[in-house]
């Protein structure tokens, strides 16, 4: 049957209306409901992609510290990270928020500096001046703990961040809890005594490793704390031979062999005590390994080196991996 034109306007608008009221609301559910779904297939994706790409910690929840650090032959290099992480844009180095920054990428151990704040307080920090590293300026030493919070930390480039100047004890409880290893650099205005008090105090002696730089420093820190590992200047023949006769333990050692490359032989000799090798690449050697290729990270270690001590964190882990 033909329609007339007005019954054609009718039949139009009442189809209008059958798909508004029944068509369109099933429509819209489905899309809805589609997109829910795809939501949440690309929010697991992403939580599973970040844990894939998470790597374990250097594994010290279930293994003392001395038996951890011992040399033992086809272990996996360790990479240190220097000054807690350098040359990160937005990420200023002595930083927990650096630390858990790059934590979250890599498995490393993070050397710190520590100095002591007008107060006592011992806070993370290089250098005697407040100018290089944060808003503030002059002398560490000239502040106490309370009036350094209003200085926020800068990066290498000179951007300032929102991050705070952070208190040792507070680094020493989140490596505890995350099982992550600190060495722990003790400047001149700094009492080992008191580093090895908050270490106890916290718990912390299976995450803490003391740094000295020669036979005397090694000897004060062993005899004020014998449980605590030890990073030992051995960088030619004769300071590995003071080391080996100087009544500290050799399985409390960590042997830095210095900044320069020394021979498979010397490494090998170290390697006899049980002692594991620690190269420090951070300037001429990191600089080598950016011109020539990080696989100079993997040719060191093939070589006898056990832990590369880095300003080039990503970059060494990636070679060694």
């Amino acid at each position: 049957m033909a329609l007339s034109g007005k019954s054609h306007v009718e039949f139009r608008l009442l189809n209008t209306y059958y798909f508004i009221k029944f068509a369109l609301p099933l429509r819209s559910a489905f899309f809805t409901y589609t997109m829910k779904n795809v939501v949440f297939l690309l929010a697991c994706f992403i939580i599973f992609s970040c844990k894939s790409r998470k790597t374990e910690n250097v594994a010290v929840n279930d293994s003392n510290l001395l038996d951890l650090f011992s040399y033992k032959d086809n272990v996996k290099p360790i990479v240190s990270v220097h000054r807690g992480g350098k040359g990160i844009k937005n990420y200023p180095e002595n930083c927990l928020e650096t630390i858990m920054y790059i934590n979250d990428s890599i498995s490393a151990i993070y050397e710190i500096d520590i100095a002591k704040t007008k107060d006592g307080k011992l806070v993370l920090m290089h250098d005697d001046n407040l100018d290089r590293t944060s808003t503030g300026s002059g002398k560490l030493t000239s502040y106490t703990y309370k009036a350094l919070k209003q200085f926020n930390l800068v990066d290498d480039y000179g951007h300032e961040t929102t991050f705070k100047i952070p208190l040792f004890k507070d680094v020493l409880i989140w490596a505890k809890t995350n099982h992550v290893i600190l060495t722990i650099d003790v400047k001149k205005s700094v009492n080992v005594k008191d580093i090895v008090a908050i270490i106890r105090e916290t718990k912390a002696e299976n995450v803490s490793i003391i740094i000295t730089y020669n036979l005397k420093q090694a000897r004060l820190a062993y005899k004020i704390a014998p449980e605590l590992m030890l990073s030992v200047s051995a960088r030619n023949e004769e300071e590995l031979d003071w080391l080996v006769h100087s009544k500290i333990p050799t399985k409390n050692m960590i042997a830095f062999t210095g900044t320069r490359l020394s021979s498979k032989s010397f490494y090998q000799k170290v390697h006899q005590y049980g002692i594991k090798c620690m190269l420090g690449t951070l300037g001429n050697l990191d600089k080598k390994a950016k011109v020539k290729g990080d696989m100079l990270y993997k040719t060191w270690t093939d070589m006898g080196v056990d832990i590369i001590a880095t300003d080039r964190p990503f970059e060494a882990a990636a070679s060694l991996k």
